[in-house]
Formats: C-alpha cells, sequence, structure tokens
C-alpha cells in the first residue's frame, strides 16, 4: 500500500458543530423536507425544480444566486417547488479540471481538502440560515455524507456513480429523496437496479462498521442524456425515451414513481440555451399525454449568475465546469414554467 497520511484525522462530529441549525431553522428545513417528500410521492401536484450552478466554486456568487432563487420561490410557490443545488464535489478521474469546493475552497489556488470540508458545510449552512432555500448536493464520495447529512434536502447520483454498489447500498440508508441518473452508456436497466437497490433494505460495511439500511422509498429515476461510442450525446427526454423510463417503473413495481429530466449534460451536450427547449419540449409533451404528465414531474437545471462558463474564476458568479444559464434567462423560464402550468 502507498498510501500517506498527510492531515490528521477529521472527527466528523466536531466538523457539524461549525453550523448546526437553530430550533427554527431546523424546523424550516423539515417543512420543506415533508413538502419535497409529497412531490416525490405523488401528494402534491407541483413540479419540482432542482436548480443551480454546475458548481458552487464560490462562496459570496453561490449565495447571491440562493438569495436571487428565494424571492422568485416565493413568486411561483404554489405551482412549483425549487432546490438549490449546492454542488460541492466533481467527478475528474483523469486528474485534470476543478473538482469541486470541497477539494479546492479556493479555485484558484491549490487543493486543500481540510478546509474545503469545511467549506462545504459552511456554504450548505448559510443557503438555508440566510436564504430560508434547502439544498441539493451530488453524492459524489459517499464516506463523506455525514459532513452534510443534517443539512441538505435531496442526494444525486450521478451518471458514473450509479453502477457502483456502494452508492446504491447507501443511498438505501439516507432519509431525503435521492436521484439516479442514467449512466453515459444510457441503459436504464442500470439505473433502474440502481433505483430497486436504493429503495430495499441492505446490510454493507459502511465507515468501518457493519449497518443495515431500512430503504429509501424516495429514490427515483434522473433521465441525463448518453454517450454513443462516437462520443456523441444522444438526448434520452423524448416521448418514447420517457415511455420506455414509465414501462420500466411499471414492471419492475417500485415505489413512487418519478422521473426528472437533467436538461443539460448530454440531453443537450452541454450546450447551456439548449435547456430552454427541452424544458419547452417536455412541457408539451406532458400536456399530449397524461401518463407522461403522471411520472414526468422534475427538472434538474444548471443555473448561474452569467451565461456560459470560464476556464479561471475571473467572472463573478460565471460557472468554471459546465456552462450555465445566466439568472436573466433562469428567471424568465421558471416564469414560463409557472405560466404553463397554470394554462
Amino acid at each position: 500500500m502507498t498510501f500517506k497520511e498527510i492531515s490528521p484525522k477529521l472527527e466528523i462530529e466536531e466538523i457539524k458543530e461549525l453550523g448546526k441549525l437553530s430550533e427554527a431553522t431546523l424546523a424550516l428545513k423539515t417543512a420543506r423536507d415533508r413538502e419535497l417528500e409529497a412531490i416525490i410521492k405523488g401528494e402534491d401536484d407541483r413540479v419540482l425544480l432542482v436548480i443551480g450552478p454546475c458548481s458552487s466554486d464560490n462562496e459570496p456568487a453561490a449565495l447571491e444566486y440562493a438569495r436571487r432563487l428565494a424571492k422568485l420561490q416565493e413568486t411561483v410557490k404554489d405551482r412549483i417547488f425549487m432546490v438549490m443545488r449546492v454542488y460541492t464535489a466533481k467527478p475528474r478521474t483523469n486528474g485534470d479540471g476543478y473538482k469541486g469546493l470541497i477539494h479546492q475552497p479556493d479555485a484558484s489556488a491549490q487543493p486543500d481538502l481540510l478546509n474545503g470540508i469545511k467549506a462545504v458545510r459552511e456554504l450548505h449552512y448559510k443557503v438555508i440560515t440566510e436564504t430560508g432555500m434547502t439544498t441539493a448536493d451530488e453524492m459524489l464520495y459517499p464516506e463523506n455524507l455525514r459532513i452534510i447529512d443534517d443539512l441538505v434536502s435531496y442526494i444525486a447520483v450521478g451518471a458514473r456513480s450509479v453502477e457502483n454498489q456502494q452508492h446504491r447500498f447507501v443511498a438505501s440508508g439516507i432519509d431525503v429523496p435521492v436521484g439516479l441518473k442514467n449512466p453515459t452508456s444510457g441503459n436504464l436497466n442500470v439505473m433502474f437496479n440502481g433505483i430497486y437497490a436504493a429503495q430495499n433494505p441492505q446490510n454493507f460495511l459502511f465507515n468501518r462498521t457493519e449497518v443495515q439500511t431500512e430503504g429509501n422509498p424516495l429514490s427515483h429515476a434522473i433521465l441525463r442524456g448518453a454517450l454513443n461510442e462516437y462520443g456523441k450525446n444522444i438526448p434520452n427526454y423524448y416521448t418514447d425515451n420517457l415511455l420506455d423510463a414509465i414501462a420500466s417503473y411499471e414492471k419492475m413495481g417500485l415505489e413512487n414513481p418519478f422521473i426528472m429530466i437533467d436538461t443539460n449534460h448530454d440531453n443537450s451536450g452541454k450546450r447551456y440555451m439548449e435547456q430552454i427547449r427541452i424544458v419547452r419540449q417536455t412541457l408539451i409533451n406532458r400536456k399530449w399525454n397524461p401518463l407522461i404528465s403522471k411520472y414526468v414531474r422534475g427538472f434538474m437545471i444548471e443555473s448561474y449568475l452569467e451565461d456560459g462558463r470560464q476556464d479561471t474564476p475571473e467572472v463573478f458568479g460565471k460557472s468554471i465546469t459546465d456552462p450555465c444559464l445566466g439568472w436573466d434567462k433562469t428567471e424568465a423560464l421558471v416564469n414560463e414554467i409557472y405560466t404553463t402550468l397554470g394554462e
């Protein structure tokens, strides 16, 4: 083994003391979590938006975005429920590129994971305490989940993690909704097998302890498109794709069937403006087909303060990973969704 310890061992409970929710804020989060659960279960017919930056690389910019989103949420709350993307770890297995706030609390500096972990908790804490918005994050490293498990309201399992048994089993013990994406191959069976594992009780080793979970009935599908063998993106938000996913839900008898459309990644080919068209097309499909309307009830949208992306953090509120919709276009799109849902 060539592992070399280069820092003291982390004490999770000490880190959690850096940001404990007050009784009032915890009550707010609990109430919003119940609303979110009702949406996933189909007891609340509002549309769910998991929306925000591709990566939350900058605390001031993320908090400015959260403040704007909180105001917008208030104006559309009778038809739309929003959870803010506060994604703090990015899959970068080739060693290049920004790996997220957890690796680099200062995106222009060298990795600093100890301070990165503190920055991750602090950002989730500040979003909810300063704006009242609840947050979503990606479970890239399952063993790090405890750092924020009391703060987040939605967890995503990405396309490169959905086949991993540890991710599936850990999802089965999470008490908030977990969205599992289809893999980059587009194989829906892989995703649905992951949902099945997440919805059922599991026994496994986690953080050096044997654990038993009850299963997470709020685990569900996220369709994010695929890549073919030539590297071309293949969308999977079209009518036939949705009906195939619905058929898999019905065949497997999974609980709380819920489908979210990821409007970026391989559905858009990372052409951020395509997100608007994808939302519009899906809303038309929902209107034309009652079955699609019953199952497809959420969108994952990548949006930030400024349009597009940049290689280095120079423009405030502009993504340094995947390109995002800027705020003006985001606000217009959310209001368009709101109006369309009322027609």
